[in-house]
């Protein structure tokens, strides 16, 4: 939505917008009080959705928590659930690609680095099944393309 925005902006400088320029505002609008209701759900349910994928993953291979001899679950913990907050706000405002712009660039520099792009591809493809346990599946239909953006961008090579 805030991207939206700026873009919204920027092409009607010193102009009115017309209707079909304005119709993401009406479409947000629409949608909003399901937004707030999967953000909602969101928080209370975080941890039990971290909780299902790390199990997951561990059944999958239990090296995906691993970086060489050390254990990177805490950390894996951590940086999901940042993620996972990140996600429900992107989804909250209608704005993945401020989350992919602000966000998951920077984050996937680091996952590069670490080589931990196997271990976020199945993070984001497993928390995708995950949530559709814990949210409808309209709520599933909003949050779902989040996750899958956090997919490919965090776990491509």
């Amino acid at each position: 939505m805030l991207s939206q925005l700026e873009k919204l902006s920027l092409n009607t400088d010193g102009r009115y917008a017309s209707d079909e320029e304005l119709q993401f505002v009406g479409d947000y609008v629409q949608l909003f009080g399901l937004r707030l209701q999967t953000y909602q759900t969101l928080q209370l349910v975080e941890a039990a959705i971290v909780q299902q994928v790390e199990t997951k993953m561990r059944l999958l291979d239990p090296n995906l928590f691993r970086s060489g001899n050390e254990d990177v679950s805490a950390k894996w913990k951590r940086d999901t659930l940042r993620v996972l907050r990140y996600s429900a706000v992107a989804m909250l405002m209608n704005d993945p690609e401020t989350l992919r712009e602000r966000f998951l660039f920077w984050l996937q520099t680091i996952m590069k680095a670490f080589g931990a792009q196997k271990s976020c591809n199945a993070t984001y493809e497993v928390m995708q099944e995950v949530v559709k346990q814990h949210l409808t599946p309209v709520q599933a239909g909003l949050f779902c393309p989040i996750l899958e953006i956090n997919r490919q961008t965090l776990g491509k090579d």
